[in-house]
């Protein structure tokens, strides 16, 4: 089969279309048919490596060469010990090296495709759904009725997270570029604000909730539009290779915080089948949709992935497969 591999650090470059041996299978795992994957930041880190990223792939090189994540297929195989997917099941999750023709996954990490959604769609979801849907639902416990600011509401987790606020009832303020403002009205925000025109931390609205996923601000100037109870939840900063990349953002946010009223929160998304099964119902119903911003060949992922890092992507960028 035909992968993306990556044997070592460095730019997109590094990455490699080869031909490989499709994985074989252990009794609890699934060999997935990709028809697509996407691009998240975290795969951007995991290929660029610096020094935090190389912790948990290896020091020197990767331990692992195969690269992507999130996927949407069909199941090729299925373990003695899988119970729920039988082959020619259609699905969408969360695999092993998804950047190829053939990936892994566990049956905790997957969950049936709507019908009414194409594969591109699906593979869009995991990763960034997942981290708007535990921000807000559990990390920023939205209510109705609450006034919600998403700091990078045109990214991946952005564009998902407007429309999962507004699913929780909450009155919803999107920060984004002039571009993208018609793109994250139509996905629901009460009131866009473009950044380059507008700087949100000197209006006079106050939010009980902020997601801070494009981390362009300190602290102490967006503490001001916030309740006193406020929660931010702070997912991203401006991606760099070098020394510690968004958690010295993150991070610093925290510790600026501290003895404040408003409570800082900082996680990493945890994909579960329960809530990739909230996620599936929303899209069946329609109440949220992926927005993809451009659609990359298998070949292509090295500019896919030079694309995300410089910062102007939108939405979701997908790699499909076949």
């Amino acid at each position: 089969m035909k992968a993306i591999v990556s044997e070592r650090y460095g730019p997109p470059d590094v990455l490699q279309l080869r031909d490989v041996d499709t994985p074989g299978l252990e009794p609890h795992q699934l060999l997935v048919r990709v028809h697509a994957s996407s691009v998240n930041p975290a795969e951007w880190y995991r290929v660029h490596g610096p020094f935090f990223a190389r912790l948990p792939n290896g020091l020197r090189r990767p331990k692992q060469p195969a690269v992507g994540t999130d996927l949407a297929g069909r199941v090729e195989a299925v373990g003695a010990d899988v119970q729920e997917f039988q082959p020619g099941d259609e699905v969408f999750g969360t695999g092993v090296g998804a950047w190829a023709e053939y990936a892994v996954a566990r049956e905790p990490r997957l969950v049936r495709k709507p019908a009414n959604v194409s594969f591109e769609e699906a593979a869009a979801v995991p990763i960034a759904a997942t981290t708007a849907l535990q921000a807000l639902r559990d990390h920023g416990r939205v209510q109705p009725g609450q006034k919600v600011l998403i700091n990078g509401a045109a990214g991946g987790v952005g564009t998902y997270a407007v429309q999962l606020a507004k699913h929780f009832g909450a009155e919803v303020t999107a920060v984004c570029s002039a571009g993208n403002v018609e793109l994250v009205r139509s996905l629901g925000a009460d009131r866009v604000l473009d950044y380059t025109r507008e700087d949100f931390t000197q209006g006079d609205e106050r939010y009980d909730v902020m997601l801070d996923v494009a981390g362009s601000r300190p602290f102490r100037r967006f503490r001001r539009v916030l309740t006193p109870d406020a929660v931010v939840v702070a997912v991203g900063a401006p991606m760099s290779s070098r020394g510690l990349g968004p958690l010295k953002h993150i991070a610093g946010t925290r510790l600026t915080a501290l003895g404040r009223s408003q409570k800082v929160v900082n996680f990493v998304a945890k994909i579960t089948k329960d809530d990739l099964e909230v996620l599936r119902g929303l899209l069946e119903d329609g109440s949220i949709r992926s927005a993809i911003d451009r659609r990359y060949e298998l070949s292509e992922v090295p500019d896919a992935l030079r694309y995300l890092g410089t910062c102007h992507a939108r939405a979701k960028v997908v790699i499909t497969v076949g």
